[in-house]
């Protein structure tokens, strides 16, 4: 399984950064460029990433203020689970960590982290931007 993550502190309170991650609707605004199709629900997307795959997720599991995991509702590429895990600083401000959980044989694992480590690093930036 290959492990990819990437945090950010958001300088806002650990439930408003939940409340924003939980809705589906809202990861479109994490999304790079090369995503499009989008299409949403509170609890689901589906999209294109341009030169790769057609996804469909959907929120697999929720624990409040603390963590959401995502896992595909069709046949992906390959496994995958997208998780978001929320922690309070206790200062007002939250770290929020994106890690994506990838079962790549050795080609793709060659072919394919470098693009989600990017992803993963540009939802969390965008994160941070969006909630300040």
């Amino acid at each position: 399984m290959t492990i990819i993550e990437s945090a950010a502190e958001v300088n806002k309170p650990v439930n408003e950064v939940y409340a924003f991650l939980s809705n589906m609707n809202n990861h479109q605004q994490l999304m790079p460029e090369n995503i499009y199709n989008w299409e949403s629900t509170e609890d689901d997307a589906r999209f294109t990433i341009q030169n790769m795959a057609k996804l469909a997720i959907k929120i697999s599991s929720r624990i409040e203020n603390q963590e959401l995991t995502a896992i595909p509702t069709e046949k992906a590429p390959f496994d995958v689970e997208l998780k978001w895990t929320v922690t309070d600083n206790g200062n007002g401000t939250t770290t929020a960590k994106h890690i994506i959980s990838a079962d790549l044989n050795m080609m793709m694992k060659m072919l394919a982290s470098g693009p989600l480590q990017k992803l993963a690093d540009h939802q969390t930036e965008k994160l941070k931007e969006i909630l300040g």
